[in-house]
């Protein structure tokens, strides 16, 4: 069963990620078709499948560019009016969302930084909850790109130029779920094999 699939408080994970992304302009799923998802909702898989979060990044911002393009050419928007931060969470976290508005709220305050990356009550960076700058994260993949691209490459080394803030987020926001007994501690539930 897939980890978007997995359900918590009677919501499966990926919908929990997308309440946390309420507010946002344009919401990008990545990774194996995810079925039925509100109007609007972009979709993107990385390539090649299962190539990784930074691969995944690099198809959510493709997926926002050409939405943009779309929208261009339908004159809905400017051309080049994509967004200018892009929140990037992992599905597996079920408590990410009380995280996003205080990475939100210290970007307010330091508006100049190309991001905010979640450090968890352990002192842990975890850059699968953070929110970036389009245009910083861009610049990077195509540097990735120069340098034989992001296919299952870490996610800390698309992110290593940029000048982040690292902010304390609540306790056990970016606890995840990536073994059965992950999912047990933090009441997520779902059919095991």
């Amino acid at each position: 069963m897939p980890k978007a699939e997995l359900k918590f408080g009677g919501a499966t994970l990926l919908q929990r990620a997308l309440e946390a992304a309420h507010g946002a302009g344009t919401v990008v799923v990545v990774g194996p078709d995810p079925g039925t998802l509100p109007d609007g909702t972009l979709t993107a898989r990385e390539d090649p499948p299962f190539a990784g979060p930074a691969a995944a990044i690099e198809a959510g911002l493709a997926a926002l560019e050409q939405d943009d393009v779309t929208r261009a050419g339908h004159g809905r928007l400017p051309s080049g009016t994509h967004a200018r931060w892009v929140l990037v969470m992992a599905c597996d976290m079920p408590f990410a969302g009380t995280a996003v508005p205080v990475l939100l709220s210290e970007l307010a305050e330091h508006p100049d930084a190309e991001g905010a990356i979640s450090v968890s009550a352990d002192g842990r960076r975890q850059p699968l909850l953070g929110v970036y700058r389009f245009s910083a994260l861009q610049r990077e993949v195509l540097a990735a790109a120069e340098q034989g691209g992001l296919a299952n490459a870490a996610v800390f080394r698309l992110l290593a130029r940029l000048d982040l803030l690292a902010v304390p987020v609540p306790a056990g926001s970016t606890d995840d779920v990536d073994t059965w007994g992950d999912a047990a501690a933090l009441g997520v539930d779902g059919d095991q094999p």
